[in-house]
């Protein structure tokens, strides 16, 4: 299966350069007709989520093992997967969101000390960024209207990852209430959201090498079946076709999964806010 899947991928990505530059060479008015799979494969992909490749590796262990236990378990991990890997997205969506905040203080900062009013301010800087989210045309409608600017900020500030609008918004109410210098707020609220920005990144880089020890701690046992299998013991075999080795499996099953729960549990403590 794999050497097959590689075989298609190298057909794939030779058949793709002279394409090209066949088409280029032509003016790009040739239009050459696509084989089936061309169209097919895309579609597959996009809607092939990677959660779902545990059934195939789960099958191949079956085929291997004679035996649908492991067709099971990889059945029952597809939904595990993918909660992890929407987790890990959310963390991303919202490490992006507070990168798109910081950049548009320094924006709405710019915006003003070249002689732009506020409310103009923030419409041009929110149009070059997304960090305004959902909320954006609550905000922007208060800007170009003379409506509660901060209020819509507040709001906006609810979604993952836009907390830094808080502090925008107690700015803007500043300023406004007292005449202050609102670039000069801005400033000192995006030095302070760098500031916690890097100091998150540098306790997630002091963590890698935990979590780099979770996941040996994960891969372990499946480091196990594999020098079993090299010695010849058949762990397999044992393992999906004999009562002690259905006992053994069910029992280390059991404490993976407490272990990697624990160590999990621990290292997020660490990181405390920053995940």
């Amino acid at each position: 299966m794999v050497c097959a899947g590689l075989a298609a991928w190298l057909l794939v990505g030779r058949g793709q350069g002279p394409r090209r530059a066949r088409t280029v060479l032509a003016g790009g008015l040739a239009q050459e007709r696509e084989a089936p799979w061309e169209r097919v494969w895309p579609q597959v992909r996009e809607r092939m989520r990677p959660e779902w490749w545990c059934v195939p590796g789960a099958a191949v262990v079956a085929l291997l093992g004679e035996s649908v236990i492991p067709l099971a378990l990889g059945a029952a991990a597809v939904p595990l997967v993918r909660r992890r890997l929407r987790a890990r997205e959310r963390t991303r969506a919202r490490a992006r969101r507070a990168d798109e905040v910081i950049a548009l203080c320094g924006a709405v900062g710019g915006e003003l000390r070249a002689g732009s009013q506020p409310g103009q301010a923030l419409c041009a800087a929110a149009a070059d960024t997304g960090a305004l989210g959902d909320g954006a045309a609550e905000v922007l409608a208060a800007a170009r209207f003379g409506g509660e600017v901060p209020v819509a900020l507040h709001r906006a500030a609810r979604e993952p990852g836009a907390a830094g609008l808080v502090g925008l918004a107690v700015c803007w109410q500043v300023a406004v209430g007292s005449g202050a210098g609102l670039a000069a707020g801005l400033d000192r609220l995006e030095a302070a959201l760098r500031a916690d920005r890097d100091r998150r990144e540098h306790l997630r880089a002091r963590l890698a090498g935990a979590w780099s020890t979770v996941g040996l701690l994960a891969v372990l046992p499946v480091v196990g079946v594999l020098i079993g299998t090299a010695m010849g013991a058949d762990p397999l075999r044992v393992l999906l076709h004999t009562p002690l080795g259905l006992g053994c499996l069910v029992t280390g099953g059991l404490l993976e999964t407490v272990g990697l729960l624990w160590a999990h549990r621990i290292v997020s403590d660490g990181e405390g806010d920053g995940s």
